[in-house]
């Protein structure tokens, strides 16, 4: 078996049952410019250290998988050219070819999984596609989240996605998903995106009773999805966020971009249609998850 290697600090602290909290390594590498990508995967690192937990960020180096990464991996998640974007339909490729690349989603929730990680923080996750009965474009999240046992703290979906046919396809694929001091689902760039949810949690330690819930009811290996809102004051300006995004769906559509191209698009024609303030706002989510997920590993960890 293809092992996850953990570096000495999260191998030492998963050997003594202390919490670690996954963090994804496609923000580095294809979310934020140079060199902010590299402050701000050390940041986030800094921020699950202050919530009492070990961080372990995710990627492949030539062909190996890792679960935290030295100030070295760091740096070339951050600056080497062409770095991949990997998936879990990706790692078998990249680990027989030697190849390096970041993980997204999926690829990171499937090798922390495997490494023995059961919590991971993110920015948003992916889902269903707008225009979905043409197209039929539907994240691997999805798939991954269930029949992988892990709990994901997020903003929600990305909001340029069908937020309602996501949660019903979460729904069906019978991915628990809870509110985190909230009544309704996140809108990633956006506090809330309308839609309810049906469990709320007011603390960390309601979402480790609930990890423990799961494991003694048994049934299928599904995730835990704890929808974390980034606060009103640090969302998009709704009212720009709307007008910025229709006009990206008409440029999309205009210029027959679709597939795996259109999120990409979308999501830097967000960034440049709102001067900046789009990137900042999944910023202040991805901050607010990593502590989050800090504070549910720690609790887990003691209840364990």
């Amino acid at each position: 078996m293809l092992k996850v290697v953990p570096s000495e600090e999260v191998a030492e602290a998963l050997s003594a049952g202390r919490p670690v909290v996954a963090l994804e390594s496609t923000i580095i590498s294809h979310g934020l410019p140079q060199p902010r990508n590299l402050e701000v995967a050390l940041e986030l690192e800094e921020i699950v250290r202050a919530a009492g937990a070990v961080p372990a960020t995710i990627a492949v180096l030539d062909g190996v998988p890792r679960a935290g990464l030295d100030r070295e991996g760091l740096e070339r998640i951050a600056t080497e050219p062409g770095l991949r974007k990997l998936g879990f339909r990706d790692l078998s490729p990249a680990a027989a070819l030697k190849v390096s690349g970041a993980t997204t989603v999926s690829g990171t929730s499937f090798l922390a999984a495997r490494a023995g990680i059961r919590v991971f923080a993110t920015g948003g996750l992916g889902g269903v596609h707008r225009g979905w009965t043409t197209v039929q474009d539907e994240s691997a999240d999805l798939d991954t989240l269930s029949r992988t046992r892990i709990t994901i703290v997020c903003a929600g979906v990305k909001s340029i996605l069908d937020v309602p046919a996501t949660l019903q396809r979460l729904e069906t694929r019978q991915v628990t998903v809870v509110g985190y001091r909230t009544d309704e689902f996140p809108g990633f760039y956006l506090n809330t995106s309308g839609e309810p949810v049906d469990w709320r949690i007011e603390t960390a330690a309601e979402a480790a009773e609930i990890m423990r819930a799961q494991d003694l009811l048994g049934g299928p290996e599904t995730a835990l999805i704890v929808a974390n809102p980034v606060p009103v004051a640090d969302q998009l300006n709704p009212a720009l966020h709307d007008r910025v995004l229709a006009e990206a769906l008409r440029a999309a559509d205009e210029r027959g971009i679709a597939g795996q191209a259109i999120t990409p698009f979308l999501l830097e024609y967000l960034v440049n249609g709102t001067d900046g303030a789009s990137l900042e706002a999944n910023l202040a989510a991805v901050r607010g998850n990593a502590r989050l997920a800090g504070e549910i590993a720690a609790s887990w960890s003691r209840e364990d």
